[in-house]
Formats: structure tokens, sequence, C-alpha cells
């Protein structure tokens, strides 16, 4: 997985020898320029950069405000520190800010890039992944309660994310210009990334409300709508058909829950959707994983008005019923 270095300083001639000069290190990692700290703070909000080399004496922001912008907003990012006036005080200022290195001027492109690529080597300590499927692995992350940075590639698009978990919990997200929630959607709508771990994370705060299996839901939701959205009317014209086949299951299904549980039920609606495919498939990738045996009835509560009974037969069939409802007692009907 290629890591993003954001390189900043205000001598241009300078940026240019070092991209051209890294362009040995491309399959190792991609140089992100910025001539100044203002500028690299589009260049933070703009990329998932996992390492910043930045100049200290530079115009309108210099390297220690940058510095410190950084161990505030992205504690999760490694600096190294460039300066043409080194001294111990200097060198001791830099690294209690929170610089990680510190290289003086002049020295040879080989020496960063070896300061480089040990830092970067550190952010993969707990080990990296290719071609997985997130959301079965972040799930293990939470049961087993691991406190981590994960960064992820989305193979598709190239798009790049990065997860904080402490103690199993999701704190936070990053992707682009997004965070938080907003952020989680779109990493958790990857069919098949790589990623890095890196033990440990320099987040305390919890930015994301909630838990981790309602979010990935949420997201594969988004996703199948989305793509229902995207589906020509004549495939859709052909999915009639399949509804009307449909219909005498679902009321085989109501009549049975209304005669064994009752008219109050709680019963809201029933009906078959193949948009909750990717949900399942998760959920049964896990099983499979702990050797619970096949997944054929579950209930998911998604803080939503109504609560959802999924019934997996030849198609899922999804019943929504009130958060109040007798949920044990139509579990057992439908298991019977």
């Amino acid at each position: 997985m290629i890591k993003n270095v954001l390189i900043v300083d205000d001598d241009k001639e300078m940026l240019l020898a070092l991209k051209e000069g890294f362009k040995k290190y491309q399959e190792s990692f991609a140089v992100l320029l910025a001539e100044d700290g203002l500028a690299a703070l589009e260049g933070l909000k703009a990329n998932v950069i996992s390492l910043v080399v930045t100049d200290l004496k530079m115009p309108r922001m210099d390297g220690f405000e940058l510095l410190a912008h950084i161990m505030e907003h992205y504690p999760d990012i490694p600096v190294i520190m460039i300066t043409g006036y080194s001294t111990p005080e200097m060198e001791r200022l830099a690294r209690e800010g929170g610089a990680v290195g510190y290289i003086s001027k002049p020295f040879l492109i080989e020496s960063l890039a070896r300061q480089i690529m040990a830092t970067l080597r550190k952010e993969s300590e707990g080990g990296t992944l290719h071609s997985v499927n997130s959301g079965m692995f972040l799930q293990l992350i939470e049961m087993e309660q691991k406190t981590c940075t994960i960064r992820l590639e989305d193979k598709t698009s190239g798009q790049k994310g990065i997860l904080f978990f402490r103690e199993g919990e999701l704190l936070d997200a990053r992707v682009n210009h997004l965070k938080g929630e907003s952020a989680a959607f779109k990493i958790f709508s990857w069919d098949e990334v790589n990623l890095s771990i890196q033990n440990g994370c320099a987040l305390t705060e919890n930015k994301i409300r909630k838990e981790l299996q309602p979010l990935i839901l949420e997201a594969m939701r988004r996703k199948d709508e989305t793509a229902l959205e995207e589906t020509p009317m004549a495939v859709m014209e052909n999915v009639e058909p399949w509804k009307q086949a449909s219909s005498d299951i679902i009321k085989t299904i109501k009549a049975k829950i209304e005669k064994e549980v009752g008219q109050r039920c709680g019963l809201e609606d029933i009906y078959q959707d193949s948009s909750w495919d990717n949900q399942v498939d998760e959920l049964s990738i896990l099983g499979d994983f702990f050797n619970l045996g096949k997944l054929m009835l579950g209930y998911v509560d998604r803080g939503d008005v109504n609560d959802y009974i999924l019934l997996l037969r030849e198609k899922i069939t999804v019943i929504a019923v009130d958060p109040k409802c007798p949920r044990d007692k139509i579990l057992q009907v439908l298991n019977d």
C-alpha cells in the first residue's frame, strides 16, 4: 500500500529536486508538495497523509506553527523537520513540539528517504493486508477490542482513508475532505481494500457516536440505494414479475405471524429486498469465520423508526416491526 508523504518548503527548486529524487521510491511512497504551511493545511484536508516533512523557516506559516496544527488536528501523522539553522536548542524544541525526526540542510536525498521509510514502517507495524473485505476485518477489531489506527486504500478507485479504534470502539474516520460518520460511510462502502495496521491510536476524543455494525449496515444500504437508482429502466421492468411471484410468500409469512403472535404483534411491513444482500453476505462470512453455522434469521436494530427481521431463504424477506414488538416470540415463530 503506497503512502502519501507531504513535503513542505518555500524553496521551489528544493521541492522539485526532492520530487525527482524520490521517484526511485515511488513503489513505497508518493510525494505531494506544498510551498508553505498554509498550502500544507489544504493538502492535509484534501488527502490522507501518512507523513509530513516540513522546512522550519517559511513565510505565512512556519514549521513550528504547522507542527502545532498537526499535533492538534492530525495527531496520528508523524512530522520530520528540516532546517538550515541546526542547533541543539532548535532540535529540542522540534522534538518537544511533537516531531519524530530532524534533518539539517544540506542533506543527501537518500538520507531523508531512509528516514521517511523507517518512519512509515512503524505505521504498518501491526501488519499489512491486501485485497481484503474491510467489513469482516473491522468487526473482528471491534470484537477483539483492539486499539489501533488503520489506513485503507480502495482497490477500485484508489481512494485512501483512515480509521481510529480504541479498545474496539471506532473513534473517528477520515477520507479526503470527509470526517466522522460521513467518512466512515464512504470507507465502509468499499468492496475490496488494501490496509495497513498501526498499533496504538493517537486520538482520544470520540467523534463517532454509533456502534460499528449499524454503521457498516447503513453504508451498505446507501450503496445499494445508489446502485438501484442507477439501474436502467429495462432492468427495473424485469423486477416486477419477481415482485408478483413473491407476494404469496409475503402473505403466508404475515398470516403465520398474526395467527401465532396476534394482531398486536407490531408488524409494520413485509417485503423482499435484494438491497440487503451485501449486509447479509458480511454477516454470513463472519458466521463462517466463527463456525456459527449458516445464517437463516436475523434481527437488526439500526436506530430507525422500525427494526428489521431478515428471513434468509432464496430471496431475502425483510419484516419491518415496531421496536417494542415481542421480538423473541416472532423469531421463534419464524424459526419453526
